[in-house]
């Protein structure tokens, strides 16, 4: 028989203060408020950075709302030692923006940050379908500088579409498959461009 001074271990209380593994770990333990902490301190940024890769703010935003989801869902599975929730939460966003590209059947090209005709779109307020705005993400540049010294800058020099192959397949961690789909662009193309901005990076860096 169960003692009666035996009780069940509560989630563990959080607040704006915790850090996204302790918040993690009260969404484990169902904890609803830990899980609107983490969509108020994360989901301004991911749908920055999202943004940057596709312009359909409703998939974005899709993405998004599933991202969350799967965090509540999956959330027991965060490791610490496996690096930041941050990363963590990243890779499932730009997963999840695959999977809404994939749904809705898009394979727009890419198009130029200075294109003229998409500049106009965002500021009339319109939502482009599935159009794929590959630009420079500073974030990213200063990330990848960081820990590889002057990998960022060398980054920032290539072109962007060789620059997006290696966003989408280097610092989003994203499989060729994945990475053609995000760029609509075939997955030969995907390679080829990799190969090339390896082979400049490499000259950069000598």
């Amino acid at each position: 028989m169960r003692p009666f001074f035996t009780r069940r271990r509560e989630p563990p209380a959080v607040g704006p203060r915790s850090n996204d593994a302790e918040l993690l770990a009260a969404v484990a333990a169902d904890q609803v408020e830990a899980l609107k902490l983490l969509h108020q301190r994360h989901a301004p940024w991911l749908r920055v950075r999202l943004a940057r890769r596709c312009a359909d703010f409703d998939l974005v935003d899709d993405a998004i709302q599933d991202t969350f989801v799967a965090v509540w869902r999956d959330a027991h599975r965060y490791r610490v030692s496996e690096g930041e929730a941050a990363a963590w939460i990243w890779t499932i966003a730009i997963r999840r923006l695959i999977s809404a590209l994939r749904r809705s059947g898009a394979t727009q090209p890419i198009a130029a940050l200075d294109d003229p005709h998409a500049a106009g779109s965002h500021r009339s307020g319109a939502r482009p379908a599935a159009a794929h705005l590959i630009t420079e993400s500073a974030e990213d540049a200063v990330l990848v500088g960081v820990e590889h010294g002057n990998l960022g800058a060398a980054l920032a020099r290539l072109s962007p579409d060789l620059r997006a192959a290696i966003q989408a397949t280097v610092l989003d961690g994203l499989t060729v498959r994945e990475a053609a789909l995000l760029l609509g662009v075939p997955e030969g193309t995907v390679k080829t461009r990799v190969m090339r901005a390896k082979a400049q990076l490499r000259g950069y860096l000598a």
